[in-house]
């Protein structure tokens, strides 16, 4: 069994209102020095599969299918094996 962790972010060029928004609570709070923010996405999924490479191809594939807007969004994983 692997967990995965993925993380969903948005694209450098994409607009983020969260992040902005975000940014500004902080500053807000006095924590001015906070330059910028970027919202996203954390996931933990686990996958009761053997193989690793098989784990992760079914990883990629969930994120490029339902995780991720891959139009508006970029993400990566990490797989630990753990034991079910």
């Amino acid at each position: 069994m692997f967990k995965a962790k993925v993380y969903v972010s948005l694209k450098p060029t994409v607009n983020d209102p969260q992040g902005l928004t975000i940014r500004g609570a902080l500053h807000g709070l006095g924590f001015d020095r906070v330059n910028s923010v970027r919202a996203g996405k954390y996931l933990e999924i686990m996958v009761n599969e053997e193989d690793q490479a098989r784990a992760e191809a079914q990883v990629d594939e969930m994120c490029r299918k339902v995780l991720a807007n891959p139009v508006i969004e970029t993400y990566h994983f990490e797989l630990e094996r753990v034991s079910g």
